[in-house]
């Protein structure tokens, strides 16, 4: 399939998130040291603002290694990371694409050899990645099971985009710092803050600013495991006769995660009658009025860009003082 036809498939996405589904595009890098063939990858379309034939490259001065150089896109000038050699393969016939992604309010440029196909999945077709050369380089969130149309199952890595940046362009990356997200925030003594997220390289950054907050949390790395988490604290809480709120203060959770979405985690703490007074803050990378919207249709009650300190900690507050005023 030609890019002009994928540019006419990622433009007419249909609103998938009412049902833990999601599209991915899959795309090849080229051969690995060793391999017998070239492996598929994939991210998701959200992401995806535009794939282009390989435009022309201004060299950058002291560029970081993996990134090319900059490019001129319709008066946007934005960088072009070799991803082939970010994740180590050999492309064989050349860099040919460029996948245009937005992530967490940036623009950049992904070199890539060739783009494959765009399929609709199941979250729950998605498994946290544990056991590849990729994964022990954190550059691969989650693997996906896709039928091959043979009956067999191919395997797609799915590249973690935040570890990715944070190794081309560690500079990108945004420090908590106290003076930014100010003093410590006080809860009930017992409650924490249960937080979701598969990548690595974001659970670290949401670990560092819930410690400089003063916040205690229990960590989760997918929607799955925040809900069967959620339903574990939320049973000892009743057979204990203790209010949910006192023992979680609020779900701080991604929206691309193995298994179970961020959306529908969200809409299934906003369904139960129990667990609907548990403020949930949306904190992803997936950014954009449509995305906000979609957030919204699903019950959270702030959403938040990956990763603004500063941002992340005033959406905390807020919500923590809406629920203890609730809770009056």
């Amino acid at each position: 399939m030609s890019s002009s036809a994928f540019q006419k498939e990622v433009d007419e996405r249909t609103n998938l998130t009412g049902s833990n589904k999601f599209e991915m595009l899959l795309f090849r890098l080229g051969k690995a040291p060793g391999a017998q063939q070239s492996e598929l990858f994939g991210i998701n379309v959200f992401k995806i603002r535009e794939i282009v034939a390989m435009p022309q490259i201004t060299a950058m001065a002291g560029a970081p290694q993996h990134v090319l150089g900059m490019v001129n896109l319709r008066g946007q000038v934005i960088p072009v990371i070799d991803l082939p050699s970010v994740i180590g393969c050999v492309p064989e016939t050349g860099l040919n694409l460029m996948l245009v992604t937005e992530y967490a309010r940036s623009t950049q440029g992904f070199a890539a050899e060739a783009v494959e196909d765009i399929v609709r999945l199941d979250w729950n077709q998605i498994l946290a990645a544990d056991h590849t050369a990729s994964v022990a380089r954190g550059l691969v969130t989650s693997i996906a099971r896709i039928d091959d149309g043979q009956g067999g199952t191919r395997l797609v890595q799915i590249l973690d985009v935040e570890s990715i940046l944070q190794k081309v362009m560690p500079s990108e990356q945004v420090e908590v710092k106290q003076d930014q997200i100010g003093p410590a925030v006080k809860i009930r003594p017992g409650s924490v803050v249960l937080a979701a997220d598969d990548s690595f390289v974001a659970r670290s950054m949401i670990e560092a600013e819930l410690k400089a907050l003063g916040l205690p949390f229990i960590m989760t790395k997918s929607g799955q495991e925040a809900w069967a988490t959620l339903q574990e604290i939320a049973a000892d809480a009743r057979a204990k006769g203790q209010p949910i709120q006192e023992r979680v203060a609020v779900v701080l959770s991604d929206l691309e995660m193995p298994e179970m979405d961020g959306f529908t985690l969200t809409r299934n703490i906003k369904a139960d009658p129990v667990l609907r007074a548990i403020p949930v803050v949306i904190h992803s990378s997936l950014t954009g009025d449509t995305n906000e919207r979609h957030v919204q249709r699903a019950g959270a009650d702030a959403y938040v860009a990956k990763f603004a300190a500063k941002e992340l900690a005033d959406a905390l507050r807020q919500v923590l003082a809406g629920a203890v005023a609730a809770a009056a």
